[in-house]
């Protein structure tokens, strides 16, 4: 691994380019708190990102009601079960984007979920009891396992619902590089866990949440 830099140095440079930097910090939700987020609003959040991907993200937030009602307030248990005729049905809807691929990934999420909430008495807990020093596995799950959620769909989904974890963001890429901790654009499992390595060393050193951390490093290039 490259020579550490001081997280010091970067927060004042985030600092300097952005005196807002505190006020963009995520919220990071206690395990509890994760533990208690229903299935359905997982399954919500999962969906959500499939349908941003690639696409412009307002328009998905003012269809994203629209999205609700057509996927049945996205009951991973109705979702998972539903027929074809179903799905038809949906990709007729003008509420959604109706994107085929996009739409039947749908009920494979919804398998996803709710076999990881068998397993676990709830989607949340699983999510919740997870390594909190393996964020990386974390992600490598829903990606082998959910539909559509490789890059990093899975850290923006577990983000956006107050998991800790970091995003590697063409921001935060370019941070790492610029402060000569990475050399190449990571691309592999194995180049993705050093980097969790970096930043588990600074939350050690700074006490900080990997998702301030994450945020802080991308103002500080961004």
């Amino acid at each position: 691994m490259a020579q550490m830099v001081s997280f010091a140095e970067i927060e004042a440079a985030a600092q300097a380019r952005h005196p807002d930097v505190v006020a963009r910090l995520a919220t990071v939700r206690t395990p509890d708190e994760l533990a208690a987020i229903p299935d359905d609003r997982w399954l919500s959040a999962i969906v959500r990102r499939i349908f941003e991907a690639g696409f412009v993200w307002r328009v998905i937030e003012q269809k994203w009601p629209g999205f609700e009602a057509v996927f049945a307030q996205f009951d991973p248990v109705r979702l998972a079960m539903a027929d074809d005729h179903f799905y038809e049905q949906v990709l007729a809807d003008a509420r959604i984007i109706r994107n085929r691929q996009k739409v039947m990934a749908v009920a494979d999420n919804a398998e996803f979920v709710l076999a990881r909430s068998e397993q676990h008495g709830g989607f949340g807990r699983f999510v919740a009891c997870w390594p909190c020093e393996d964020v990386v596995g974390l992600w490598k799950v829903f990606a082998d396992e959910g539909a559509r959620l490789g890059g990093n769909s899975a850290a923006l989904v577990l983000r956006r619902l107050g998991y800790d974890t970091f995003i590697l963001s063409d921001d935060v890429v370019h941070g790492l590089l610029r402060y000569g901790l990475i050399d190449r654009t990571p691309t592999g499992w194995r180049q993705k866990r050093q980097i969790q390595d970096i930043f588990l060393q600074w939350k050690q050193d700074t006490g900080r949440p990997l998702a301030h951390l994450s945020l802080t490093l991308a103002c500080a290039v961004g």
